[in-house]
């Protein structure tokens, strides 16, 4: 009885059949619109296109402004502490920082993240960063070795949404002020370590659990915004808790402002032993009738405690020639 193709060589013949007619089986008419996205209706079961987290790209020209911008809120904010002692006109320069580099910028010149970026291009020859990104992380450090925290005082967006809604702040225990301060330097090294990882597991964390940067761009996960609201709430009575407890590059900036060539004096002349400064600092920050150079965020609310501030000020002093 003839078996045809269930014999040895039937078999094979089958196969070698299937083997030709695969090419021709396979050849049909496929486009794909690779140029546009697929769309939620495309998509349907009720989906919803995530809200992008990354602005886009800026010209170079807009980038060199944000960086004139920086440097110019530095020394403008120097000058009003420093110089001019002004606490008015430092709040008008928090306001100011915080409307452009915050919310019209989106948190986007930001030396804290760039802390990652730098990292990875110390460790990762195929990546670099851009010019931009370099003068954003060190103009704060060189101002920090020149004229203490200014970035921190008026110009940082972060902070600043800190400062305007700080109302009654308790004093927190110098103890435990200085221990929760150690938190600052463990995320600075849990941020660098998951930078420095290879690229298929690296991780930039500051911007990821950034507590403010959904706030500026009206954007960005729940859990997130609900952190950010209970820091805010939290400001309410401790200074600046974000700055003072976890902020990576405030632990540098805390480390470069110890050899400051100019920083904050709370009296024009002599000290008075009478303690209202120390009282009026929501931070922490005045230690012996001293402004402490690495806890001090050159925020200038000690000048309007002081009794000889108010004696020398310059603004005063000036209201009274006129009148």
């Amino acid at each position: 009885m003839t078996r045809g193709l269930s014999m040895p060589g039937g078999r094979s013949l089958l196969v070698v059949l299937l083997a030709c007619a695969a090419p021709a089986l396979g050849q049909y008419d496929y486009h794909r619109p690779v140029e546009a996205a697929p769309s939620e209706e495309d998509i349907g079961g009720g989906y919803v296109t995530p809200a992008v987290q990354r602005p886009p790209p800026r010209a170079q020209w807009r980038e060199a402004a944000d960086v004139a911008v920086l440097a110019a809120a530095l020394s403008l904010g120097a000058w009003l502490v420093l110089k001019r002692r002004s606490r008015n006109g430092l709040v008008a320069l928090t306001i100011g920082c915080l409307a452009y580099f915050g919310f019209y910028r989106q948190g986007c010149v930001c030396p804290i993240g760039a802390i990652q970026n730098v990292t990875v291009a110390l460790v990762d020859p195929h990546y670099a960063v851009s010019y931009f990104v370099v003068a954003i992380f060190f103009l704060p450090l060189l101002f920090a070795v020149l004229f203490g925290r200014a970035f921190c005082g008026g110009v940082c967006p972060l902070g600043a949404i800190q400062e305007l809604v700080v109302l009654r702040p308790l004093q927190v225990p110098r103890r435990v002020d200085k221990g929760l301060g150690w938190l600052r330097w463990v995320y600075l090294a849990l941020a660098i370590w998951f930078a420095a990882l290879p690229a298929v597991s690296r991780d930039f964390v500051i911007c990821r659990f950034d507590p403010f940067v959904g706030f500026f761009r009206f954007a960005g996960p729940l859990h997130m915004h609900l952190i950010g609201g209970g820091l805010l709430v939290l400001g309410l009575f401790v200074g600046r808790p974000y700055c003072r407890y976890v902020c990576p590059y405030g632990a540098l900036l805390s480390l470069l402002s110890r050899i400051s060539w100019r920083a904050v004096s709370v009296t024009p002349d002599k000290e008075l032993d009478c303690g209202l400064c120390a009282e009026g600092c929501p931070y922490g920050a005045i230690e012996g009738l001293r402004a402490v150079r690495s806890s001090c965020v050159s925020c200038a609310r000690c000048f309007d405690y002081c009794p000889r501030h108010r004696v020398h000020s310059p603004e005063r002093s000036a209201a009274s020639k006129v009148s």
